[in-house]
């Protein structure tokens, strides 16, 4: 008979293995979310392909990269506008039940765009990216956003450092 291989290890070791997983496993993923203005003050946003509803860019920080180069890449990747500023920081959002997928810890950036080019670069995920007026903004955002934006429009924020 011919034993898996952690069965092996002792228990202290598999103690161990399983806290170390939960560890790695189990931790909230850090998000960044882009409330996004061209030059004339129209607000960008994406159309998220699985739920069909408006949101802000973003998505989730890669390994090795800055909060800059994230809000940039997924503003390009998503709407196909690029960043020309990064303004104030509007907040840290936390909340475990906002996306059913994982737990995020979500930083929310305004930046000013350049969206003369619109148009995402996965069309399996995002299906369409629009400029909107500050009075044309959807009342419902995906992933529960609405306070995100709502504070970014109302609050007053910190700048970004390195």
């Amino acid at each position: 008979m011919r034993l898996a291989p952690l069965t092996l290890l002792p228990s202290s070791a598999l103690s161990i293995l399983r806290e170390m997983a939960r560890h790695v496993l189990r931790h909230p993923v850090v998000g960044v979310l882009a409330v996004a203005r061209d030059e004339s003050g129209k607000y960008l946003l994406i159309r998220r392909a699985d739920t069909g509803t408006w949101s802000m860019p973003g998505g989730t920080l890669e390994w090795g990269e800055t909060l800059r180069t994230a809000l940039a890449r997924e503003v390009k990747e998503e709407s196909g506008a690029t960043v020309s500023s990064i303004g104030r920081l509007v907040g840290v959002y936390t909340r475990p039940d906002r996306d059913p997928r994982f737990h995020a810890v979500t930083i929310v950036v305004e930046v000013t765009v350049d969206a003369s080019r619109l148009g995402p670069s996965n069309p399996l995920e995002i299906r369409e990216a629009k400029l909107f007026e500050r009075n044309e903004l959807p009342a419902s955002l995906a992933m529960g956003a609405e306070d995100m934006l709502r504070d970014a429009l109302e609050g007053e924020g910190l700048p970004i450092l390195e």
